[in-house]
């Protein structure tokens, strides 16, 4: 049977069509992976190769100011990426940022369809079931996607922005939003940065890109969010300009 455990859900409002995705909420391994350890130290555990730090807080917040529903993972982006396509070759990582996986280093294809089928594949079935239950209200889904990154991956330049918004071929949500988050000065706002949003067979593509379904990916630098008062502070801002534009997208379509 899958794991129950692939996922969770908060919901502020049954009626409202806005779910606030956390793809890398989690960087709990269950005992059915590897004996519950994947063989590396508490220390990396608790690292960004594990999960987006903050990330799930921020999605929580954000979801009670919007009024919304929250879906997260519940296991390590280090069990099996769900934030990656089923044939991507990063979707169970062997070897990140300079840290080796010793509990990923001999997985063969047959664990990696094993843990497919135990989280990635009911995490998304969630996500689709959650979308389904909004279209059928005839309301159009609108996708927010939380994610955090470090402030500086090993041997590279320190990142200067705060917050990222990655977008593909929908500029609804995205435009709108660079454009109020550059509004205030001392926010060093990202387009498309520290990742592109072009990235093909991740969560948002799957579910909203290739459904016309209004979205965005947001990224916010962890050491701006690993605390309970950065959690919050960011929450705020970006509710205030995600409701005024999905406000409008919602009045537009009615």
């Amino acid at each position: 049977m899958p794991d129950q455990n692939a996922f969770e859900i908060f919901s502020h409002n049954d009626a409202s069509p806005i779910l606030i995705i956390c793809d890398h909420a989690s960087n709990f391994v269950p005992d059915c992976v590897n004996g519950g350890t994947l063989g590396i130290s508490d220390q990396d555990m608790n690292r960004h190769i594990a999960f987006d730090i903050g990330a799930k807080a921020v999605s929580e917040y954000l979801a009670k100011a919007l009024n919304a529903t929250m879906l997260s993972s519940r296991f390590s982006r280090l069990v099996i990426d769900p934030n990656r396509g089923e044939d991507d070759p990063t979707i169970l990582m062997k070897i990140y940022d300079g840290t080796i996986i010793p509990g990923n280093r001999h997985a063969d294809n047959v664990e990696r369809e094993r843990r497919l089928a135990k989280f990635h594949r009911p995490y998304h079935r969630q996500i689709a079931k959650q979308i389904a239950a909004i279209t059928a209200r005839g309301q159009t889904p609108v996708m927010v996607s939380i994610h955090s990154y470090t402030p500086k991956l090993q041997n590279r330049p320190k990142r200067p922005w705060h917050v990222g918004v990655l977008w593909d071929q929908d500029a609804r949500i995205p435009v709108p939003l660079l454009e109020k988050l550059r509004a205030n000065p001392d926010i060093c706002v990202g387009d498309n940065e520290p990742y592109s949003g072009e990235l093909r067979g991740d969560t948002m593509y799957f579910h909203a890109t290739e459904h016309n379904l209004p979205h965005v990916l947001i990224e916010l630098r962890h050491d701006l969010i690993d605390t309970e008062k950065g959690q919050q502070k960011w929450a705020e801002i970006l509710s205030g300009p995600l409701r005024e534009i999905i406000d409008n997208l919602e009045n537009n379509n009615g």
